[in-house]
């Protein structure tokens, strides 16, 4: 298994992400549902086969890896120019992971599992998530 990350570039904060994305849905010319979110990215992973259903995309915002989503398939679409694209097919839930700095790139990249930041589990308090996020900023988690 190997997971995506991807830099949310223009968006400051994960509940902004979550706002764009619901803002924007209907800009896409497929239609996958109601219940998952689409991103629609350039290049088809050469792994697709082995992420769909089992791996994740994780965010990048403001110079850190803050939420992942699961990616429940990949599918080609071509625009009316021809143009190929890869839509990423997601589940609708953010999941909140240990705030983890990571420098600026293009695109995305495939993220092995144990370079992945751990989730934050459901119980976490708003003093655990700022605590962790210092950490990560000083490079010490």
């Amino acid at each position: 298994m190997i997971h995506m990350i991807k830099l949310c570039v223009g968006v400051q904060t994960l509940e902004e992400l979550e706002s764009y994305r619901d803002e924007r849905a209907h800009w896409w010319d497929a239609d996958y549902g109601e219940d998952v979110h689409v991103h629609r990215t350039r290049m088809m992973p050469k792994q697709a086969k082995e992420m769909e259903g089992k791996s994740s995309l994780y965010w990048v915002i403001a110079g850190q890896v803050v939420a992942r989503q699961p990616i429940l398939r990949l599918a080609k679409f071509t625009n009316a120019e021809g143009k190929d694209y890869c839509d990423i097919i997601m589940a609708r839930d953010m999941i909140r992971t240990v705030p983890y700095p990571k420098r600026p790139f293009q695109g995305w990249r495939y993220l092995r599992p144990e370079d992945a930041p751990p989730d934050i589990g459901a119980n976490e308090n708003a003093e655990s998530l700022a605590l962790a996020a210092d950490l990560a900023r000083l490079g010490l988690i």
